[in-house]
């Protein structure tokens, strides 16, 4: 069934959200910490921490709309569901990389594609019922 997956990666994500919330929010107080709030590193992995929960959601919903507006196994709906998955794994992974090295910026294409890509093919298949 298509969305099952996103439902998992759906709650992975708010889980992780929460986690990497709460070890970095063990450092925030610090003001220079990763450079000061306005740096370019902190406002990387807020951008992560905040991408985790996002992204799940967006996960969550696409379940749940896949699941109430009854659009099946459609194979586009297959390549939105991994595409989806894919975005939300590679957006905080990207983030964390260009936190870490800033010229891994340039990966961001790949998590935004796969958003893009991604809910492009659900409204697709979604008007096309």
């Amino acid at each position: 069934m298509v969305g099952r997956a996103n439902l998992f990666a759906g709650w992975a994500g708010i889980f992780l959200g929460f986690v990497v919330g709460a070890l970095s929010g063990l450092f925030f107080w610090m003001e220079g910490w990763l450079g000061g709030y306005g740096s370019w590193r902190r406002r990387l992995v807020r951008l992560a921490h905040i991408s985790f929960l996002g992204l799940g959601f967006i996960n969550l919903l696409f379940a749940l709309s896949v699941a109430h507006l009854g659009l099946g196994d459609a194979p586009m709906l297959r390549w939105s569901s991994a595409l989806l998955i894919g975005g939300a794994i590679a957006m905080p992974t990207v983030c964390y990389l260009a936190a870490w090295r800033q010229p891994f910026r340039h990966l961001f294409f790949i998590p935004v594609t796969c958003l893009v890509l991604g809910v492009a093919l659900f409204l697709r298949e979604g008007f096309l019922r």
